[in-house]
């Protein structure tokens, strides 16, 4: 198989997915997409699914904003058949600490700027909205209507087969095996089925992102990070919000169907791609919930799993074209939220791939700005 493409996307989760679709509503013909697996099999089908707009940097909040705005009208807009099982129920973020406390309010101060409807509550007023929680654990919340939780295989689905009405080609169970790069630019890609011809690959393979980079001698400051997931039973609806606290290290959504899903992060996870589950996130996973949320001790877990994030210095993500390579793009380091910033990624990349005005000031997300020490933290992330 030697085959020619415009635009080569690596990478068949969300992001990849919305990324073709944008290059072909635009009019770009021949984008292939390819995947190792089938769609979504990797980090946006093991998430949380969960999206919010409470951030601590304007840059995360807008992209955040932007996409949820997006969210909220997919289904027309993708002209999918079924559902991708959007809920805006909210997301309740406990604080526990004085300096989480001071923090929330300069949280709400920038969120409030850009005209995200969040508000403060009182440990009180938050057990309004979470009954079963125990209050006595916090300090104060943050809640805001808008956010919420969707389905992340009907989410890339929709994507998916938008795209391919468009004219994309999706290449599933297909491995990247090699990046053709000569005079400093990309000229193609070696894959398990044979050579693709093209000026553009854009690097959108999640946990494997600096793997890819260093097919085409691209050095990406990331690397992968086992985040683990467990579900319980379903039983009758009893929380609507998301429930997340930073300092307790926790999240607990229950989801339309009834089932609680539920993470946290672990400092000492070592950097490497190992997804399998583990007793101790169990145990931990369970103490953190059974203290916060004491009825959940009597739900049964049904089971678990882990995916991949990929972290960056300052937990922000990377979108741009490399400076080392010509025609080797980067739409990566979510840090855990790329499912939630899909919608603004396919619309921003798709811009600077045809060298157009980005709809959101993304030029400070260049990979470049770790060279530079120009990093922008973001203080908000479990």
């Amino acid at each position: 198989m030697n085959k020619r493409a415009n635009v080569v996307i690596i990478g068949g989760g969300i992001s990849g997915c919305a990324i073709a679709y944008n290059l072909a509503k635009k009019g770009v013909k021949d984008v292939i997409v390819i995947e190792k697996d089938y769609i979504c099999s990797g980090s946006t089908g093991r998430c949380g699914a969960g999206v919010r707009m409470q951030w601590g940097t304007e840059m995360n909040c807008r992209l955040a904003k932007y996409s949820i705005e997006f969210f909220e009208r997919a289904n027309e807009e993708l002209e999918y058949e079924y559902d991708i099982e959007f809920k805006q129920g909210g997301y309740l973020i406990v604080a526990s600490t004085e300096k989480e406390e001071t923090q929330f309010k300069k949280n709400l101060e920038l969120q409030h700027s850009l005209g995200i409807p969040s508000k403060y509550l009182t440990p009180k007023e938050a057990k309004e909205i979470v009954k079963h929680m125990d209050e006595s654990k916090i300090r104060c919340a943050t809640f805001c209507p808008k956010d919420g939780h969707l389905n992340p295989f009907h989410a890339t689905q929709a994507y998916a087969n938008a795209a391919k009405r468009l004219g994309v080609e999706i290449m599933t169970y297909t491995t990247v095996t090699g990046i053709k790069v000569e005079n400093g630019a990309v000229v193609g890609v070696e894959t398990s089925k044979g050579f693709i011809s093209t000026p553009m690959v854009v690097n959108a393979a999640g946990g494997y992102s600096k793997a890819i980079g260093d097919m085409a001698g691209v050095d990406i400051p990331l690397y992968p990070e086992r985040h683990q997931i467990l579900v319980t039973e379903p039983v009758a609806q009893m929380q609507g919000p998301m429930f997340m606290s930073f300092s307790l290290n926790i999240y607990c959504q229950q989801t339309p169907h009834g089932s609680f899903i539920m993470g946290r992060g672990d400092a000492n996870e070592p950097k490497d791609f190992n997804i399998n589950s583990s007793w101790s996130f169990l145990e931990e996973m369970a103490k953190t919930c059974c203290e916060l949320l004491p009825p959940l001790r009597k739900l049964n877990i049904v089971r678990q799993w882990a995916g991949l994030y990929e972290i960056t210095p300052d937990r922000q993500p990377i979108y741009c074209e490399s400076s080392e390579v010509k025609g080797f793009f980067i739409a990566c380091g979510f840090s855990g939220h790329g499912f939630m910033f899909a919608p603004v990624t396919g619309v921003v990349m798709s811009e600077i791939i045809l060298g157009e005005p980005t709809s959101l000031p993304v030029e400070k997300l260049h990979k470049d700005r770790f060279l530079r020490g120009e990093e922008v933290y973001e203080p908000s992330v479990v």
